[in-house]
């Protein structure tokens, strides 16, 4: 074989901004999870993308090495743009070598050695001893400078979570060897030993620092959003309270039946659900929504349940959630709030929405008042459940008490449909049978 013959030929091709949604023109670049020079695996994540609406990890489409980084984090570009190159060694015959982050397939018979890497370093691991990585884990080991091979994976499929690595970081350190180590500086502290974190720019006034991070481009959007329904619509919010004292029990009779059916457990959100798509079909105009000079009412129910995302709060949407049993509801719930955690929601699941639901209770809230998502007429915001003693025939009782609110756009929901809408959660909730009956 000539020295021609055995030369292998590099292939790289530009890392782009995929298209994120037709109304998304700009993103920003997140966090690099590979450096230049890496190895990676196909499909390994290289890099967040964080538009206005959903952040989205860049894989690589080939097994290769990342030869450059062209769009730094904090970036903001394009749909289209560039970010980097990747590269991949291939043979003449056109395999991806060994070097390139793949492996030849050992074929039974097969004598001759394997062709030299046409890349410099270590070989990449084997896939028994390279673990698949989710992205919430994926961005911990690389703001901890962890390795996947030190993390015990308790995911489906050997996966590690981003729970493992938290647990791994937790754990007591190893005990220092008896190698000498260089003196500290006069100047050094206790913390000098804590892993490298990435630098932030920091003001410091003697002891009392401030840490300077730049706010992401999700926070922004939704600062944004936030701000606009301020300014936009008539919010004005109403409240009452619920005795949840049929529902606990309804649920308590039935939980464990529940979830030996359906492999999901019976919440309360199932039941907030059902109850607001019959006082939305009762009070229709918060159903609506204001569009130029028109009003536009809504025939159908995709609820939206706000949840807390790996990168702030998201709106994740029930679709034709009138047509949803309670079981599918709690399905589709803790299936969202679960990508939601690592990032994985799609920008479709983020989209619309003609009523949203926010359950404040599940930190700790015990009243608030909700802001309207736009270009949505109304939010119900549910709080903690509390005992409290309330008067009932003529008796003082201690019942498990939630107080609601519901914030509304006053331009086209008046005082009295507000307040109807809420008596009519309230009723179906004290009452769950009706759901059953629909009265």
């Amino acid at each position: 074989m000539t020295p021609v013959e055995s030369e292998k030929s590099v292939q790289s091709v530009e890392l782009k901004v995929p298209d994120m949604g037709e109304s998304v023109i700009e993103v920003e670049i997140g966090d690099w999870l590979k450096s230049e020079g890496d190895v990676v695996d196909q499909d390994e994540p290289l890099v967040v993308i964080e538009s206005d609406k959903v952040t989205v990890e860049l894989p690589a489409p080939f097994p290769g090495r990342l030869k450059k980084i062209l769009q730094a984090k904090g970036s903001v570009v394009s749909v289209g743009t560039t970010v980097g190159t990747l590269e991949r060694a291939e043979k003449p015959n056109g395999e991806p070598a060994a070097g390139a982050g793949g492996e030849e397939a050992d074929e039974p018979g097969a004598s001759s050695p394997p062709a030299p890497s046409a890349v410099s370093g270590p070989p990449p691991a084997r896939a028994a001893d390279h673990p698949r990585v989710m992205p919430s884990a994926q961005r911990l080991l690389h703001e901890r400078r962890m390795s996947p091979q030190d993390i015990e994976a308790t995911g489906p499929g050997g996966r590690i979570l981003k729970e493992d690595v938290l647990r791994q970081d937790r754990a007591p350190r190893p005990a220092p060897s008896s190698a000498p180590r260089p003196a500290a500086s006069p100047s050094s502290s206790s913390f000098s030993a804590a892993p490298a974190l990435e630098p932030l720019r920091t003001a410091w006034d003697g002891e009392r620092a401030e840490q300077v991070v730049p706010m992401s481009r999700l926070r922004r959007r939704i600062a944004e959003r936030l701000v606009e329904a301020q300014q936009t619509a008539a919010l004005l919010t109403t409240f009452n309270e619920i005795d949840m004292s049929a529902v606990i029990a309804l649920r308590n009779q039935y939980k464990q039946a529940f979830v030996e059916r359906h492999g999901v457990k019976l919440g309360f959100m199932s039941f907030f659900v059902k109850a607001s798509i019959e006082a939305l079909s009762l009070i229709p105009q918060i159903n609506a929504e204001v569009r130029g000079d028109d009003i536009v009412y809504r025939h159908y129910y995709d609820i939206g349940v706000a949840v807390g995302g790996g990168r702030g709060l998201v709106v994740p949407v029930l679709r034709d959630a009138d047509r949803m049993s309670f079981a599918q509801i709690e399905q589709a719930i803790a299936d969202l709030a679960g990508r939601a955690q690592t990032n994985e929601l799609t920008l479709e699941e983020l989209q619309g929405g003609t009523f949203t639901i926010s359950n404040g209770g599940v930190y700790g809230s015990l009243l608030s008042t909700p802001i309207v998502n736009p270009p949505q007429s109304g939010i119900l915001g549910l709080h903690a459940i509390q005992d409290r003693p309330v008067a009932i025939e003529g008796e003082v009782l201690v019942r498990p008490m939630m107080y609601v609110a519901l914030t509304y756009d006053h331009r086209i929901v008046d005082g009295r449909e507000a307040v109807t809408f809420l008596k009519r959660i309230k009723e179906t909730i004290e009452q769950p049978a009706r759901l059953l009956l629909e009265i």
